[in-house]
This record gives C-alpha cells, sequence and structure tokens, in this order.
C-alpha cells in the first residue's frame, strides 16, 4: 500500500487561558468541538508559551527557539525574515503550507501598504506558499479581507467606531495616542451580528479553504483567530446563550504583592493600571468572563465546522487536528486582564493534539513548552530538524512510548523570565539575573504568596538559580531595542 503523508490543520486561537474548556474541567465554558477534539486525541495540561505576549510566543512557534536567542521580546521587534522556520521543514518535505487568518510575525503597522494581502512576501519569507492575512480584532487603516466583508454587509463604520473606543495599543503598539475610552473589563456586545463576528468568519473561510483544497500535495493549514483577545465583546446573541449560565470566576483576586518584587514591580504596576483594577468589581469580572467564554464558544463552532469540512472531504482519517494558542489571559485573576505578566493564567495555553482516525483519549500532566508543537508537526510531516531548535517532539505522547518530562519551562517577557518546575515557579529580572518572585505551586496555586522574602525559601531560591536560571543566561539574552523596565 502506498504511504499517504497527512495533512495537518493547526489551529491557534488568541489569548485562549489553558483552564477555560469543558475538557479541561470548566463545565461552564461550551465546547463541544473541543471536548470531541480531546475525547479523541490527547489533551496536554501543563503547556507553557514562551513568551505571554503575541509576537514573542509567535516568533518562538516559528523558530522552535527561545526568547533569549531570536530577540522578540516585545511587540516592538519581529522575527527575522530569514529565520529557519517549521513551515520551511515542512515546505522541504513536500507539503503545501497555507497561513489563513492572524499571523502577527511581523509588525504589519510599520509597512505602508493598500491592502494587507501587499504585504504577504513578510510571511512567504517565513515558508507559507499561500497566505491569507487578517490581523487581529484591532483594525488599522490598512483594509484586510475582513474589513473587505464588514464593507461589503455595511458594517465596517460601526465596527471601527466600537474597536476605536477600546483601543489602548496606541501608535506601533507603544500606547502613545491610544483612543480607549471604556475600562479594559468593559463587556459591550460588538455591533456586528454573529454570522458576521470576526471569529465566526474566520471558521468559514477555513472550512472554505479545506473544500476547495485541490492539490496532490499533503497540506498544512495554519488557521489564525483573532479571539478571544480583548476587547470582550462577543455580539449579544452569543452572550446571551450564557444568560441563565454561571460562569467560572477566579478562585482569588488578590492584587499582586509589589514590594520586594523590583523592576518586575514596574511591569506588574503598568498592567494593573491598564486592567483598571481600581474600578475592576467582581460583576466586572463576571461581566468580562462570560463575553470571553462566549467568544470561545464562537471558536469552538467553527472548529466543528472545520471538522465538518475535513469530513465532507473524507480528509479527517489522514489529517492531524492540533488546537492551541497564542498565549493565556489573566481574566480577573490578581486584579488583572490581558497578559504579559509572568502568572499562570498569562502562560498556560491549551493544546489538544487529535491524530488521524483519533486514539484513546488522554490527558498528559508532565511539563510543556509551547514551541514542542512545531517540533511535533515536523516530525509527523518527516521534516528535517531546524537548526539551533530548543523544541522536543511531543509525538511519543501519542505513540505511546515513555518519555521524561521537561524538568523545566521558561517564559520571557519584556526583560524578565518566569522558571516553572513541578512545584516551583521564580521570576527573574533577566538582565540583573535578580530574583523577583518565588511561587510554590503546589501548596498556593493562585500564586497569592510570594515566598522570596521568607528567609526559609533561601535554599529554593539558590538551587533554581544554580540549576537552571544561570546556564539558561550563560548566553546573554538578545535585545534589539530596550526595554521600559528594565533599561
Amino acid at each position: 500500500m502506498t504511504y499517504v503523508p497527512p495533512n495537518i490543520v493547526l489551529i491557534m486561537s488568541d489569548q485562549h487561558r489553558g483552564d477555560m474548556m469543558g475538557c479541561a474541567g470548566d463545565e461552564t465554558v461550551l465546547t463541544p468541538s473541543l471536548d470531541r477534539l480531546a475525547s479523541e486525541g490527547v489533551r496536554f495540561a501543563r503547556v507553557s508559551c514562551q513568551g505571554p505576549l503575541c509576537m514573542p510566543s509567535r516568533a518562538s512557534f516559528m523558530s522552535e527557539r527561545y526568547v533569549r536567542d531570536h530577540g522578540v521580546y516585545t511587540n516592538w521587534a519581529e522575527i527575522a525574515a530569514d529565520s529557519p522556520t517549521y513551515v520551511w521543514a515542512l515546505r522541504a518535505a513536500g507539503y503545501h503550507t497555507s497561513l489563513l487568518g492572524k499571523a502577527h510575525l511581523y509588525r504589519d503597522g510599520a509597512h505602508e501598504a493598500r491592502h494587507i494581502d501587499d504585504l504577504a512576501g513578510r510571511l512567504t519569507e517565513l515558508g507559507f506558499s499561500e497566505v491569507f492575512e487578517t490581523c487581529d480584532k484591532f483594525v488599522g487603516e490598512t483594509p484586510n479581507r475582513y474589513t473587505d466583508y464588514l464593507l461589503e454587509r455595511g458594517l465596517l463604520d460601526d465596527y471601527k467606531r466600537h474597536i476605536a473606543d477600546r483601543s489602548y495599543q496606541g501608535e506601533g503598539e507603544s500606547g502613545r495616542n491610544a483612543s480607549k475610552r471604556v475600562p479594559m473589563w468593559d463587556s459591550t456586545p460588538s455591533p456586528v451580528p454573529v454570522d458576521a463576528y470576526i471569529d465566526t468568519w474566520h471558521g468559514v473561510e477555513a472550512a472554505r479553504w479545506i473544500e476547495h483544497f485541490d492539490r496532490p500535495e499533503p497540506f498544512l493549514l495554519f488557521v489564525g483567530f483573532p479571539g478571544p483577545h480583548d476587547p470582550w465583546d462577543a455580539p449579544r446573541a452569543a452572550v446571551d446563550v450564557y444568560r441563565d449560565r454561571e460562569v467560572s470566576m477566579p478562585r482569588s483576586t488578590q492584587r499582586p504583592t509589589l514590594d520586594g518584587t523590583g523592576r518586575y514591580g514596574a511591569l506588574l504596576r503598568s498592567f494593573l493600571w491598564l486592567s483598571d483594577t481600581e474600578t475592576m468589581t467582581s460583576d466586572a469580572i463576571r461581566g468580562m468572563r462570560r463575553a470571553y467564554a462566549a467568544d470561545i464558544t464562537i471558536i469552538d463552532d467553527a472548529v466543528g465546522r472545520i471538522l465538518g469540512a475535513l469530513e465532507g472531504r473524507n480528509l479527517l482519517d489522514n489529517t492531524w487536528v492540533i488546537y492551541t494558542s497564542d498565549h493565556g489571559e489573566m481574566a480577573g485573576n490578581h486584579g488583572l486582564m490581558s497578559k504579559c505578566v509572568l502568572y499562570q493564567p498569562a502562560i498556560r495555553v491549551p493544546l489538544i493534539m487529535r491524530p488521524p482516525g483519533g486514539c484513546p483519549a488522554r490527558v498528559v500532566d508532565g511539563l510543556v513548552e509551547h514551541f514542542d508543537v512545531p517540533a511535533t508537526v515536523r516530525e509527523i510531516a518527516g521534516a528535517p530538524d531546524l537548526p539551533a531548535s530548543d523544541a522536543e517532539s511531543l509525538l511519543g505522547y501519542l505513540d505511546g512510548e515513555s518519555r521524561l518530562p521537561r524538568a523545566v519551562s521558561v517564559s520571557e517577557n519584556w526583560g524578565f523570565a518566569s522558571f516553572e518546575t513541578d512545584r516551583y515557579k521564580l521570576v527573574v529580572d533577566e538582565d540583573s539575573g535578580v530574583p523577583c518572585q518565588l511561587f510554590d505551586l503546589r501548596d498556593d496555586p493562585d500564586e497569592d504568596r510570594d515566598l522570596l522574602p521568607d528567609p526559609h525559601a533561601k535554599g529554593s531560591v539558590d538551587d533554581l538559580m544554580e540549576t537552571y536560571v544561570r546556564p539558561f543566561f550563560h548566553t546573554p539574552a538578545a535585545r534589539p531595542h530596550p526595554s521600559p523596565f528594565t533599561s
């Protein structure tokens, strides 16, 4: 029998925290399609992104390298155009590689173009042979295929006004001249109906791509959903599905203790301010999480549409379906919204892998790093290695082989890093090497008690610094531009 290489559908949402899915134990969130994937595949419960911010995380995912090495440690830099990527490796293995949706791999706002399609070359340089890019919810002046659709529907002006009132990013994502007029926790529904909502539209387009694919090669289809990233604006009909449902709430909203956190305290203080934490009540958090859950359900519906398209083409038995997100979301934990801080809700991401034909359901509780996903995709495809990759394939977990979990996972952002072991998490200032926070994740999973000031914790800190931190930064962290928090 002739071997037919499997297709791969890699779905990456934006800012979906790892615990808000039915299959992850949160039965208040309606995710039947993701639950189906988990029931027919492997769910990884302790996956840490390499950076709790879009571009650092996505640059690591593409290159299989730590933020320390590629240098994209904020959204103000971008992955080098000549970087080796897992996508190029799949091209070398004979795959047709297509990107549909949000990429966030380069600074699109820094490039003048009449339409985002004119910038497709920046993504083909990274290995994609076909590009249908749409950017994120915060639409700029450059049109894309989603804004083209809204314009045709007569919805674009209302959508732009709605987004402008919630835009805190400002020029070049610097915060300058931001037009935000409502609190971060605001959950006013979008003026766009569900059938035209951004994540619904992406699901329709992804299914259409599958229905019309007619090339002889196996394919990698990367689908980038812009949600459930803020603003928390799922359309009213989607939120109404949750009207009579309780949504999960943070076990703790205790604000961070800033004393003793060094320069990391400035980052925490900035994100408390951005989150409008002083006016963030329990009702505000509940409203935000209801809208956030509604958007997750919209994405889940889109995943179901993608699975239906694969089944309609008789492709599901020869296609890997992988669902993940680029980073998490605080969603009220510690009185914070958004990401960038190094707490678990911002770092932990969902990961479900369903092989062709499915397999007995399994949950992996060992530490996994997010860039292990593209390494797994390469092994699935029989693609070549990437130079300087720090990733490890997860295929052994799906083949039933025994394998040792990682001893530590590392996440970096804005010049700070967290080192998570099976029990502890240590946050450090990368450039000074000074510890900033220490949590015992076994006794304090909510990270409410910073143990760093406790003299009894000195031995644990010294051991973590000697075993993991100092060896990791034997290679200095790349810095293409200064950080406002560590400079």
